[in-house]
């Protein structure tokens, strides 16, 4: 190689170097960006506003406000109907006396007033049993309730521990360009000292270039999962997560056998117990048209009263009083009990189908997020040590390209080994995290 064809190069690679460097503080600025303006937040205070704001919960909220109606209104069928009714009215015109109009003779205005009442005492049960569906769908509807939360509650967890993955994969990033600057710091010496070749300096220049690359990722992650934070959170400024519990994934204490005994009560298996509760009472509601109806009625009246002018029904009036029982029993209506009593049956036998696979459901679920959190743990544990073992053969390595007993392809395995090993570790946490987010909504309540 000619001394022009080495200046030439050595002026290729500083051009390069300069490049690189104005590049390299993109990312700088980018990851001092990528949370200006964003206000960190708690886990806990993420996931009291989302429930507090979530379509998901502020419908279940309605919904057991509504179910909570329903049966006081099924408790006061049990209670008489009451009723007051009042008119005036006023006549006039003629009237055809043997043919001839004359005008209409008597007092112009009348009154009347009435109070009734009536009490079903008989109905086959059949308000009873609405009584009964009625306070198991509230039942359902407060399970459903518990469900959302969780369910709100496993979709924010997601996004923050997206947040904090993001922050970790920047970090990573950062050391990985750190050890590639100093890499291509090394190489661009020793080709100056005529100890490497260009194609040391140009591959450890293309490392660099992927490391700032690797970091402009995670920025746009970080600022994708802080967005989608935000949305979920329904805060009119740009959240973050707090890098605090970056290291901390949670424990799960409990072992198998007490999870399958929360998971067989947790807020799903209870709304399909009591779905099936309110089947079977409107089921057995449904049989009560069978049966006659026994109904008690009263009623209080003062009879219409005339005056000359309008006096409001002032004066003495005429009374009248009603009391009476009825008995009613329908032959035949068109075969509609029929049809609403296999209805009801279908819909009781649904509901039973629902309920044995949710139990199972939630069996299978509980089974696949356990080995998920354990598989993440053990994972967790063996990067570690892999990162360990990753950086000391990386020293080493290094130390011996400086002293030229290695090659540059035997440092660039070295650094990607370590590379790999820190991206499973984010991997593995992210995992570990959202595992035991879904074991935490199987069973309704928190796992501290």
């Amino acid at each position: 190689m000619t001394f022009g064809t080495i200046r030439k190069a050595m002026g290729t690679i500083a051009t390069g170097a300069v490049a690189l460097g104005i590049v390299a503080l993109a990312p700088s600025i980018a990851c001092a960006q990528g949370n200006a303006g964003a206000r960190p937040i708690s886990l806990e205070e993420a996931v009291r506003l989302a429930q507090q704001n979530s379509p998901l919960t502020v419908q279940a909220r309605n919904a057991n406000r509504t179910s909570e109606s329903a049966v006081r209104a099924s408790l006061a069928q049990f209670l008489p109907t009451a009723s007051f009714s009042y008119s005036g009215n006023q006549a006039g015109g003629t009237q055809f006396v043997q043919g001839t109009p004359v005008p209409t003779s008597g007092l112009p205005w009348s009154y009347s007033r009435s109070v009734s009442s009536n009490l079903t005492l008989y109905d086959g049960g059949q308000r009873n049993y609405n009584y009964r569906a009625a306070q198991a769908n509230m039942e359902s509807a407060g399970a459903n309730e518990v469900a959302q939360r969780y369910s709100v509650a496993l979709t924010v967890k997601t996004q923050y521990f997206n947040v904090l993955a993001a922050n970790e994969q920047m970090a990573a990033s950062k050391q990985l360009l750190e050890q590639a600057q100093q890499q291509l710091n090394v190489a661009s010496a020793k080709m100056k000292a005529g100890v490497a070749t260009l194609a040391d300096s140009l591959t450890s220049a293309i490392a660099v270039g992927n490391a700032k690359l690797s970091i402009l990722t995670a920025e746009n992650s970080l600022r994708n999962a802080n967005a989608a934070l935000t949305r979920l959170v329904a805060s009119p400024v740009m959240v973050t997560a707090t890098l605090a519990d970056t290291m901390d994934t949670g424990k799960v204490d409990l072992d198998e056998a007490q999870l399958l005994a929360m998971v067989s009560d947790g807020p799903s298996v209870r709304q399909s117990t009591q779905a099936l509760e309110a089947a079977r009472a409107q089921h057995k509601a449904a049989t009560t048209p069978y049966m006659p109806t026994l109904a008690l009625n009263a009623s209080y009246g003062q009879n219409p009263k005339q005056s000359q002018n309008f006096n409001f029904g002032g004066g003495p009036t005429a009374t009248s009083t009603r009391f009476g029982l009825s008995l009613n029993y329908t032959i035949f209506n068109n075969y509609t009990r029929e049809q609403s009593l296999l209805v009801a049956r279908v819909n009781a036998e649904n509901a039973e189908a629902n309920l044995r696979d949710a139990k199972a459901l939630v069996v299978q679920n509980l089974t696949t997020f356990l080995s998920n959190y354990r598989t993440a743990q053990s994972t967790i544990e063996l990067q570690l040590l892999t990162i360990q073992s990753a950086r000391e053969a990386l020293r080493v390595v290094q130390q011996r390209y400086n002293l030229g007993t290695s090659s540059l392809l035997e440092v660039l395995q070295a650094e990607t080994t370590l590379d790999n090993a820190r991206a499973q570790l984010i991997n593995a946490r992210v995992n570990a995290r959202i595992a035991k987010a879904n074991i935490e909504a199987l069973i309704g309540r928190d796992l501290k």
